[in-house]
């Protein structure tokens, strides 16, 4: 899930490293299932989490995006409900996002939720909708979102190669958000990285680089998932938003 705002503020760098070793020991010590596609840069996305899976994130940005330093924790609740939690560090902050499934069988997809829900900084909720037509090797995303005072349009485009490498536009209106362009690599079934570049959409078009990291964890498997392969073909990653 995503769309954070930039905030300013410190945090003893000491708390981040501990918390980076941590996630490199879970990283070490898992055993792996099935591969898991995080998403897209910038944009919410309308699919869902697996049930029963796990997504612990490391996400480093341009502090013009977004918090520069980012832990997101994203969990599916059933087939048709997931929450994420992001934790940010410069400054400190807790995020929360939710997502609800309306359509999940693929082609079409459709759901609703919200993002950027801070009570930590008194910061609203913005809610979105999303519209997804889904492929083996195509992915279209359509939505909108409220922020603040205004509706923003969501467009996006994934293209699977196949199980490890997918290439990924998106974008999002507002003169404070971007175009993204990037990929994802599935380094093996359950670890896979993102790296992407932020077109600003204001009147400099500046250039900010982006890249996480992600893990899952397989907690429990729905009635239908048991013994099927477990693939999230796009998620929900924090970005301008």
């Amino acid at each position: 899930m995503n769309a954070l705002q930039e905030r300013t503020a410190t945090k003893k760098p000491t708390e981040f490293t501990t918390v980076i070793v941590v996630m490199t020991v879970l990283l070490l010590t898992s055993s792996s299932s099935f591969a898991t596609t995080k998403g897209l840069s910038q944009i919410v996305t309308p699919d869902l989490q697996g049930e029963g899976d796990l997504s612990l994130s490391l996400q480093i940005q341009d502090k013009r995006i977004a918090n520069p330093y980012e832990l997101q924790a994203e969990l599916g609740l059933t087939k048709w409900a997931e929450v994420a939690v992001f934790r940010g560090f410069q400054p400190d902050e807790w995020i929360v996002g939710t997502e609800i499934g309306l359509l999940t069988k693929e082609p079409y997809l459709l759901s609703v939720g919200f993002v950027n829900w801070s009570p930590h900084l008194n910061v609203d909720p913005q809610p979105y909708i999303e519209a997804g037509y889904y492929t083996e090797h195509h992915k279209v995303i359509v939505g909108a979102i409220h922020a603040g005072y205004k509706n923003e349009a969501i467009l996006g485009y994934a293209y699977d190669f196949n199980k490890t490498w997918r290439v990924q536009v998106d974008f999002q209106s507002g003169s404070e958000n971007s175009s993204t362009i990037g990929f994802t690599c599935n380094v093996t079934r359950d670890f896979q990285f993102n790296p992407a570049l932020y077109v600003s959409n204001g009147p400099k078009h500046d250039l900010f680089g982006y890249i996480v990291f992600t893990y899952t964890f397989h907690l429990w498997h729905g009635k239908e998932e048991d013994g099927a392969s477990l693939t999230k073909d796009v998620g929900y990653v924090a970005g301008a938003k």
